[in-house]
């Protein structure tokens, strides 16, 4: 089996509802998502994926997200904005554009440099 993993940072505003702190403010973060794919098998060239084609997918997943205030936009007009909600967010959403062979194994966002949510499925 073979892992892959690329970073993809995004800035963008959120507020969580009904949260008994500062947090239910409206506030910004520089976010950093880490995508890690995996999967058995090799192409001709001995890649899973290329790196550039899992980081473009990646990106436009996280270009639906970049500089919005996340309150405002789908799947979270109901749903806080948390980076575990986002985390799941960005796998539900990447799941669906990778190649035969190639999965998404786990989805990191960081809302710090030492704050993070791990999302993996199963």
């Amino acid at each position: 089996m073979y892992e892959l993993t690329t970073i993809v940072d995004f800035e963008a505003a959120h507020r969580l509802a009904d949260y008994p702190g500062k947090c239910s403010r409206l506030h910004g973060h520089n976010w950093r998502v880490e995508v890690t794919v995996a999967g058995a098998g090799l192409d001709g060239l001995g890649m899973l994926i290329d790196f550039r084609i899992l980081k473009q997918e990646v990106t436009r997943v996280i270009e639906t997200l970049d500089h919005y205030y996340l309150n405002e936009i789908e799947p979270f007009r109901t749903v806080n904005p948390t980076a575990e909600n986002i985390a799941a967010y960005v796998y539900r959403e990447l799941a669906g554009r990778l190649p035969a062979g190639v999965a998404v194994q786990a989805v990191k966002v960081w809302e710090s440099p030492h704050s993070a949510a791990v999302y993996r499925e199963g």
